[in-house]
């Protein structure tokens, strides 16, 4: 015959506190600050991840308004350009990055006017920013997205553009032809080609017509009409 359990008796009110190992109060302590240090530090790396961006955005118009003064760019020897010829030519832009790649490749027209004396155009259109064309023939630049025209000095000749192309300074340094590159003209500043030539208004030939002096319509014969109906026609 089994004996029944006996039921521990509760400690007494009165009874000292039982004595905590020291060895594992130390473990414990050094687990939860361990513990608080990794999670301070993966806090601290969430907050600076979202934090890059952000300061990027604050301080991304001062960062600008340091380097707006641009930088000078070198386009090659002044003798790869003759006179009174317009060529297309390349830059390395001068802000691009490691992973930029080809993208940082900046195309432009030079038209080299004289001995000394040059032009440089940005490719892109001033209307909606598509790459124009050189046409030697009509001596124009020619927009293939929507229509817009250019003179040979940039100046706008038709289309939806309101402005001529946008022009680079240019200088030469020993021989070689350098444009100045990072301060492009805005919607909020002045085109910085030549003046724009008027534009030659053609009159439909409608207007044309009711231009007339009315003596000249008047002395005009009269057409002939015919009742008489064509071969072709069936009877």
């Amino acid at each position: 015959m089994s004996e029944a359990p006996t039921n521990p008796t509760p400690p007494s009110p009165n009874a000292p506190p039982r004595e905590i190992d020291p060895d594992a109060r130390a473990a414990a302590h050094s687990r939860r600050v361990f513990l608080f240090k990794l999670s301070v530090a993966l806090n601290a790396a969430v907050g600076a991840v979202f934090a890059v961006p952000l300061v990027g955005y604050l301080l991304g118009p001062a960062l600008k308004k340091t380097s707006a003064t641009g930088a000078w760019i070198a386009l090659g020897p002044i003798a790869g350009f003759p006179i009174g010829e317009t060529r297309l030519a390349d830059f390395r832009s001068p802000v691009a990055s490691f992973n930029d790649g080809d993208t940082a490749d900046t195309a432009c027209w030079v038209r080299r006017i004289s001995e000394q004396k040059f032009q440089v155009f940005a490719i892109n259109c001033a209307h909606l920013g598509c790459p124009v064309r050189w046409f030697a023939q009509s001596k124009l630049f020619l927009c293939p997205c929507h229509g817009g025209a250019y003179y040979e000095d940039g100046s706008r000749a038709s289309g939806p553009p309101e402005r001529g192309l946008f022009e680079y300074r240019t200088r030469l340094v020993d021989g070689s032809l350098q444009i100045h590159v990072g301060d492009m003209p805005t919607l909020a500043t002045q085109a910085s080609c030549s003046k724009p030539k008027p534009l030659i208004q053609i009159a439909p030939a409608a207007f044309a017509v009711e231009a007339r002096a009315p003596e000249s319509a008047a002395s005009a014969p009269a057409p002939a009409f015919t009742n008489k109906r064509s071969p072709e026609w069936p009877a």
